[in-house]
């Protein structure tokens, strides 16, 4: 349910490393996330070239229960998004990990990156 492969945030955002473009981590919502927001009916992403800070909010998933902000595990450029979730937003509902990933960032500072969870770690949180 929690890949070991991936790093993960307390808001329940997950990051991979590396991303599809070159030095990019790739970014979405956990399975718990995805679980607690019901059926994701729309998803509102940063823009292309956007810079995020680590921390705050630089988009939203909507579902028939809720809007949910995202946040961002690391500061950098956003260097790639997943439209397909324009058209199929249930896809971070069904495949969290895979087809439903958010967006991509090249970090500014990869030291940041050691300041993200394991998942035994992230297990842990979700039971404290």
């Amino acid at each position: 349910m929690y890949p070991d492969d991936l790093q993960y945030t307390g808001e329940h955002e997950w990051v991979r490393t590396p991303g599809e473009h070159e030095g990019a981590v790739r970014i979405g919502i956990t399975d718990y996330a995805q679980d607690a927001l019901g059926d994701i009916v729309y998803v509102s992403l940063p823009q292309l070239g956007e810079i995020v800070d680590a921390g705050t909010t630089c988009g939203e998933l909507e579902s028939t229960k809720s809007v949910s902000d995202i946040y961002a595990p690391v500061s950098g450029e956003v260097v790639a998004r997943n439209d397909t979730l324009d058209a199929t937003p249930e896809l971070v509902n069904n495949d969290p990990y895979g087809g439903g990933w958010l967006f991509e960032v090249v970090p500014a500072d990869r030291d940041q990156l050691g300041d993200l969870m394991d998942a035994p770690a992230y297990i842990a949180s979700l039971e404290s």
